[in-house]
């Protein structure tokens, strides 16, 4: 065991499991992975869980990725390129990579570990914290590390608390009062309480840390199991319930607030509503989730570009931003900006509005648009006098409406209404 005042984050590494679809995130997803979703102004949703990692202390981290990985790998090597191996510090990015015969893809998240033993094997370290690398929150990592130490776990499971009736959606755990997990449930209809509250259920947040030396073991015996699906939550986790000694580390002891009484803040924006949902919520007075924290600051690639500008001040053509957040870059030529969220280089020309609107970096806005309740996915140019948000039916003609009213704009979408409509 390390001398208690070497923190265990330094003989532990982060393994990011980056490799989803993120099927319900519908065209944002046609050209990349979920975890390079953009997110809040300038991040990638993967760069939450990368810098939960640095800022708990880990150095060394492994980015497994599959689907469209491209721009995740570019956004990586551009924005996460100040590790050192000379101080033991190591980012890699590990492609499914036919490192095995035959199938060369991933099989399942414990796979994706599996084939990358000998790598692990190489940072000689003693604990691996699995992570998924499509979830925003903030939480330090060595707390849950500290837990799974004391408690002598063979397997420690993050866990959210969430109001039972909500609880279906997930994988659930039963636990004993002394935070064993005794039963691991995937969806159930009727999920369990917990000792201290009945109301509310544990939910797995695919965050598990183990022992290597242990991990690897189960992993081997795991990849010669013709049955097995090779996946944490499928095999690993219930094995592990049911013949070891599985804990639940609740993300409440280990969440990063800048109040106290700030609430624990934990989002999967896997559908557009949610997506959009989440980036507008910054633009609240007191937004749930900081990003002003310099203590716990969010890292991620910063392109070198201008202060925003706002430009014109007549009557009807006034360059303005209400309760909005508007990144670098940007230049508001006489639009009104109001509760939207803007990433870096949007470009929004004279008479337009924009209400509610989550727009990507790249994004030209032309004149006299009226653009509210959307996301506008990156380099879209917005033609003159586009409405949308205002006629679900028109908008649902060209454009993915959400359950919610939520329009989806990408520019194949603007080209094949633009072809029909000439």
């Amino acid at each position: 065991m390390p001398n208690s005042h070497v923190r265990l984050s330094s003989r532990a590494m982060a393994f990011v499991l980056a490799g989803g679809r993120g099927s319900r995130l519908k065209e944002l997803t046609d050209n990349r992975a979920k975890p390079a979703v953009y997110f809040g102004g300038k991040s990638r949703i993967i760069d939450f869980a990368l810098s939960n990692a640095l800022n708990s202390g880990i150095r060394k981290m492994a980015i497994a990725t599959q689907y469209k990985a491209h721009s995740l790998i570019r956004h990586c090597q551009r924005g996460w390129n100040f590790f050192r191996a000379e101080r033991n510090e190591y980012l890699d990015i590990l492609p499914a990579s036919q490192r095995t015969g035959g199938e060369n893809w991933y099989m399942g998240t414990a796979d994706a570990v599996t084939q990358n033993i000998d790598i692990i094997d190489s940072y000689n370290i003693d604990y691996i914290l699995i992570l998924a690398g499509d979830h925003i929150y903030k939480m330090d990592y060595e707390m849950m590390l500290q837990q799974h130490v004391d408690s002598g776990a063979d397997v420690t499971i993050g866990c959210l608390t969430v109001p039972r009736e909500e609880a279906s959606a997930f994988g659930v755990m039963d636990v004993d009062a002394a935070g064993r997990i005794i039963s691991f449930l995937e969806k159930p209809a009727d999920p369990p309480g917990t000792p201290d509250d009945p109301t509310v259920t544990l939910a797995s947040m695919g965050i598990y840390v183990f022992n290597w030396k242990f991990l690897r073991e189960i992993l081997i015996e795991d990849s010669e199991n013709p049955n097995s699906s090779h996946d944490f939550g499928n095999d690993i986790i219930p094995k592990l319930v049911k013949g070891g000694k599985a804990v639940a580390h609740r993300f409440t002891d280990s969440c990063v607030k800048s109040t106290p009484d700030a609430p624990a803040y934990w989002r999967d924006v896997g559908t557009v509503d949610a997506f959009w949902k989440a980036n507008i919520d910054l633009t609240d007075f007191t937004p749930e989730l900081d990003l002003w924290d310099h203590e716990w600051p969010i890292w991620t690639y910063s392109e070198s570009v201008p202060p925003a500008k706002f430009i014109h001040d007549e009557a009807d053509r006034r360059g303005t931003a209400v309760s909005s957040m508007v990144s670098g870059g940007c230049i508001i030529s006489g639009t009104e900006v109001r509760n939207s969220l803007l990433f870096t280089m949007v470009r929004s020309n004279s008479f337009s509005v924009l209400d509610r609107a989550v727009v990507l970096p790249y994004v030209t806005i032309n004149r006299h648009a009226r653009l509210k309740n959307c996301v506008i996915d990156r380099g879209v140019v917005i033609p003159e006098r586009l409405i949308v948000g205002e006629d679900p039916e028109e908008d649902a003609k060209w454009f993915r409406v959400s359950g919610k009213g939520i329009t989806l704009i990408t520019q194949d979408m603007l080209d094949r209404r633009e072809a029909a409509l000439s």
